[in-house]
């Protein structure tokens, strides 16, 4: 169908959705005789009846019904995103709501919002902190923060960062009374600070891999959490060893608070992500959002 058609089914939809000529030719500002003439053309060319019209009223045939399921959510998601402009001529304004870890609000999130916000202070950010990967759509976010392998098919995701890694970390004084690791499962000997996973319910697996050989392994010790930054403060009052992104550490690491150990056993993973669905309504501010978090390349 060529380009001039697009107001004729705009104008079918009219129609269709006010079930009246003279309803419909209101509003888009036609005379009814025009509309009319316009509805017979789309029909003539179409090779097919839209609507079935009666003395009282106008009702859609099956073919008017699939164009209207079909073709009216395009039109209405145009209208969407045309009106959206408004909010760029004057000041974006609105919610987006965001579900992520509590590191990665600290580290990645938080740093980049504060320009957002700066730019855009009539937009609202609402940041629900939770371990758990919770059914973003459901739940009714707009966005969730994820690993790169945790990124579905159903999702649309932009990086945030770039490739990342978790490290195993303890204090000085802690491996002057154990000894180091020097391969994965030398951790079984250790007292390790582990987190419960929400998720699942189970104690995570600290994951490992060197010369493209996967080790898994289910660490003990006396302290489970179920957010990463109390692991971290245990590790620093020597309880244990910890398994943690580096970014958490890698203050304290500098600073010689912690050790990191079993670096070859250290890989990097995919980065952290912005993921949303393939549907979702990309309103003007969530558009701007994500322009401003996306990581781009040589970007620390």
């Amino acid at each position: 169908m060529s380009r001039e058609n697009f107001n004729d089914l705009i104008a079918f939809l009219a129609v269709a959705r006010e079930k009246s000529f003279t309803r419909a030719a209101a509003k888009l500002g036609v005379s009814q005789s025009a509309l009319s003439h316009t509805i017979r053309l789309l029909e003539e060319r179409l090779g097919l009846r839209l609507l079935t019209r009666t003395t009282r009223r106008v009702t859609p045939t099956n073919a008017g019904e699939y164009l209207i399921r079909n073709i009216g959510p395009h039109f209405d998601q145009i209208e969407t995103q045309l009106a959206s402009l408004d909010q760029l001529r004057e000041r974006p304004s609105g919610m987006i709501r965001i579900t992520a870890t509590d590191d990665v609000i600290s580290y990645i999130l938080r740093p980049k919002i504060a320009g957002f916000v700066k730019k855009y202070p009539d937009v609202k950010i609402e940041i629900n902190a939770d371990l758990k990967l919770i059914d973003i759509v459901a739940e009714r976010f707009d966005a969730g923060v994820r690993l790169g392998e945790q990124v579905t098919k159903e999702m649309t995701s932009v990086p945030l960062t770039a490739d990342i890694r978790f490290v195993v970390v303890g204090t000085k004084s802690y491996f002057k009374k154990h000894s180091k690791p020097k391969v994965p499962h030398d951790l079984l000997k250790h007292q390790c600070i582990t987190m419960r996973l929400p998720t699942h319910g189970g104690i995570y697996a600290w994951e490992f891999e060197k010369n493209g050989r996967d080790v898994r392994v289910r660490v003990d010790g006396p302290l489970i959490f179920n957010s990463i930054f109390p692991v971290r403060e245990a590790c620093l009052d020597g309880l244990g060893l910890a398994h943690m992104p580096e970014m958490v550490a890698e203050k304290y690491i500098a600073e010689g608070h912690l050790v990191s150990v079993l670096q070859d056993w250290c890989p990097y993973w995919t980065g952290y992500h912005l993921c949303f669905p393939h549907h979702h309504q990309n309103s003007m501010p969530f558009s701007l959002f994500v322009k401003e978090m996306r990581h781009e390349p040589g970007e620390l």
